[in-house]
């Protein structure tokens, strides 16, 4: 997955693969909910400029994503951050711009310094060299 910003919003377009499918020609759920989750700590890394850790990840499936029908598309934003906790909004949409799943994602923030000792985590100017 290749990240960017637009806005608010951090956006991911990924084309799935056959080996990916849970049902016939249908992206496995938990596929899914990996790369909400991905696109989700890609906001702590680049709008909050640090690391973070899941502490809760809750998707809604609205609709088949298909595996054969070409890259789909994610957006997530950064919704409200209460201490060290940041809660993240994410959509993913089919090749046609169809709304298929979301998932609110909640990150345990750390502290850059945190960030960097425990998880070698870059130094955040580096993101954007």
């Amino acid at each position: 997955m290749e990240f960017y910003e637009d806005g608010d919003e951090i956006v991911s377009t990924w084309n799935p693969e056959h080996y990916f499918q849970g049902y016939i020609n249908v992206l496995h759920g938990g596929v899914q909910s990996t790369l909400m989750d991905e696109i989700a700590s890609w906001v702590v890394f680049i709008k909050l400029k640090t690391g973070g850790v899941t502490s809760r990840l809750s998707s809604r499936f609205r609709k088949p994503v298909m595996v054969n029908e070409g890259p789909i598309s994610l957006r997530a934003k950064l919704v409200e951050q209460r201490r060290n906790i940041a809660e993240i909004e994410v959509k993913l949409f089919n090749s046609d711009g169809v709304l298929c799943a979301e998932s609110v994602a909640e990150y345990f923030v750390l502290s850059t310094e945190k960030a960097i000792e425990a998880m070698n985590f870059p130094a955040p100017d580096s993101f954007y060299e």
